[in-house]
């Protein structure tokens, strides 16, 4: 089996501020926030430098999703009970007979069924894929990201490619 190397990036500014709700069966949690927490972890082969990828690439592209989330309210776009409404200005969200209005500038509308953790990690590590290709890093075995929702309480999301073409 060829030799696997690993890079891992957990800063302390790493961190971003949001609100979120999550429904549980049939029933939605209040609107609250967290001081969340992001590591993330990639695995590959070494390029002609001898990286994975290069510390301050992953750390940079990190900052900048981060930076999109802070002080934001995170919505699902894809749960099968949460209805959210957009337009230039504002956002509604709807949940049975419940009803919330923000500001479009303060929302974070993710490709996701919910904003648990677990999602929110999935979310990032589209989003870190996606960034990673546009800076030509070479082939990735693993994409590991981690969010801490409290301290102590990770979910931890593992991408693995198919194949590789």
């Amino acid at each position: 089996m060829p030799e696997t190397y690993r890079v891992r990036v957990s800063k302390d500014h790493l961190v971003f501020s949001a609100a979120h709700f999550v429904t549980i069966g049939d029933e939605c949690e209040r609107l609250h926030g967290h001081n969340w927490r992001v590591a993330v972890e990639v695995a590959g082969p070494l390029d002609e430098n001898a990286f994975v990828v290069d510390f301050i690439a992953l750390r940079d592209e990190m900052q900048q999703i981060v930076n999109q989330l802070d002080h934001r309210m995170l919505l699902p776009m894809q749960h099968r009970a949460i209805h959210v409404d957009v337009t230039d200005d504002e956002v509604e969200a709807r949940f049975h007979e419940k009803r919330w209005v923000f500001p479009r500038e303060d929302c974070v509308l993710l490709p996701a069924n919910q904003t648990t953790a677990e999602r929110l990690a999935e979310c990032i590590s589209d989003q870190l894929r996606s960034r990673l290709e546009g800076r030509g890093v070479g082939r990735i075995d693993s994409l590991q990201t981690e969010v801490e929702e409290n301290f102590g309480q990770w979910a931890i999301h593992t991408w693995r490619p198919t194949n590789h073409d």
